[in-house]
């Protein structure tokens, strides 16, 4: 070999970064090579012009990738021939789970470029309706209705005589005087406010999502009254309340007309059907009082805040009513407020996080009797409810539609 080759060899040599390295980054497909074997391989396919030596060095080592510039393993950059623009990932800068690609050639770290990527589609909604876990839930509330009235009708034997037995003492009671008329203003309340939280419910967006968890409270209410007001049956808290006469027996046929009696007044004194008495612990005025500011409270638009007051000023009011009136003790209408209040809060916070719907043993929650209920109503609600409502009716947004067929 002259030294004019040896010179034009070493001089390819120098022009190719990668000939001075045995193995590219993308792997390597020939056997690796001893120490200098590779450049003698080289040198001597360059001189004698075969293109077997060429195929084994330049092949592999000339190899380029698909993109430009391979990364390396050192500083994890990106490298073009004839382009002084570097590009890198930067592990420790993520935002939503996506990596940024931040410009080399500035300095102070700025430049930043998001990648907005389109949420992918559900499957299924969101919010489904469900419809038939409504009706559900409806029948577990009116069942349970049935189940206090019938309580109540097989109570009414029970109560300690009023000539014999007088009112416990009361603070409250035993200080303020007994108004009839109070009692009719409190259900009064009751029916204006009830019917607020309807209205309300009904043109809710989601109104089969927030009439079942309603129906389900209200249920649970239900039951718990009528358990406690019938194994402790307490003496009559008013001298002046109309309660029918016993008839020291009670057969189904007389359990079941006192009780189509209370359902066709609908728990209302009001209606002349609410004649039978000893459901005291706990008030029931109170539970539909206090239900009913928290339904408009929660599901009514957060910019009807003078409603949201009228609605507790009337639950208030409603509950010194029936205090006035005497028809409740005050540890009474305490206890009812108290249940009320806890199971909508507990109820609530367990729909709107997705954890404590699974049952394990950190969700103390779970181990509610009620738990598998609640878990079978509210596993495809995914989230808090939005306040969002509209028509509830088909027919007026199917007229003012504009017709597919229809220019203007």
């Amino acid at each position: 070999m002259t030294r004019t080759q040896v010179n034009l060899v070493a001089d390819m040599m120098v022009l190719d970064p990668k000939a001075t390295s045995l193995h590219s980054d993308y792997g390597s497909f020939d056997r690796p090579l001893a120490s200098g074997e590779g450049h003698e391989v080289d040198v001597e396919a360059a001189v004698d012009g075969s293109s077997s030596g060429m195929a084994q060095s330049s092949d592999v080592y000339q190899r380029q990738p698909l993109l430009p510039g391979a990364p390396t393993k050192g500083k994890d950059r990106w490298g073009s021939v004839g382009s002084n623009v570097d590009y890198y990932e930067d592990d420790n800068d993520k935002i939503d789970n996506i990596s940024h690609v931040r410009h080399a050639g500035i300095q102070n770290g700025s430049g930043i470029v998001k990648l907005d990527i389109p949420a992918p589609l559900r499957e299924e909604p969101r919010f489904p309706k469900e419809k038939w876990k409504t009706v559900l839930a409806f029948i577990f509330m009116v069942f349970n209705f049935i189940l206090t009235t019938t309580s109540l009708a097989m109570l009414h034997e029970r109560v300690p005589d009023r000539s014999v037995y007088g009112p416990l003492p009361d603070i409250i009671l035993d200080n303020v005087e007994v108004q009839d008329w109070a009692l009719s203003v409190s259900e009064v309340l009751i029916v204006i406010v009830s019917n607020s939280a309807m209205i309300f419910v009904i043109f809710h967006k989601h109104r089969f999502i927030v009439a079942r968890r309603i129906f389900i409270v209200m249920g649970l209410l239900y039951m718990l009254r009528s358990i406690t007001f019938y194994v402790t049956v307490l003496p009559m808290s008013s001298k002046t309340y109309y309660c029918s006469p016993k008839l020291n027996h009670t057969t189904p046929l007389i359990i079941t007309k006192r009780v189509l009696q209370l359902i066709s007044g609908f728990g209302l004194s009001i209606n002349g059907k609410h004649t039978y008495c000893g459901d005291y612990i706990f008030s029931g005025h109170t539970v539909v009082l206090v239900l009913c500011y928290l339904i408009i409270k929660e599901y009514s638009p957060k910019r009807c805040l003078p409603i949201h007051w009228l609605a507790g000023i009337a639950a208030f009011v409603g509950v010194i009513m029936v205090l006035i009136a005497h028809c409740h003790y005050t540890v009474d209408v305490l206890i009812a407020y108290w249940v009320t209040t806890r199971l909508w809060y507990i109820y609530h916070t367990m729909a709107n996080h997705t954890q404590l719907k699974q049952s394990g043993p950190s969700n103390l929650l779970s181990r509610l009797w009620w738990f598998p209920l609640f878990k079978y109503l509210e596993k495809n609600v995914g989230g808090n409810l939005p306040r969002q409502y509209d028509w509830p009716l088909p027919w007026p947004r199917r007229f003012l539609a504009k017709h597919p067929n229809r220019d203007s």
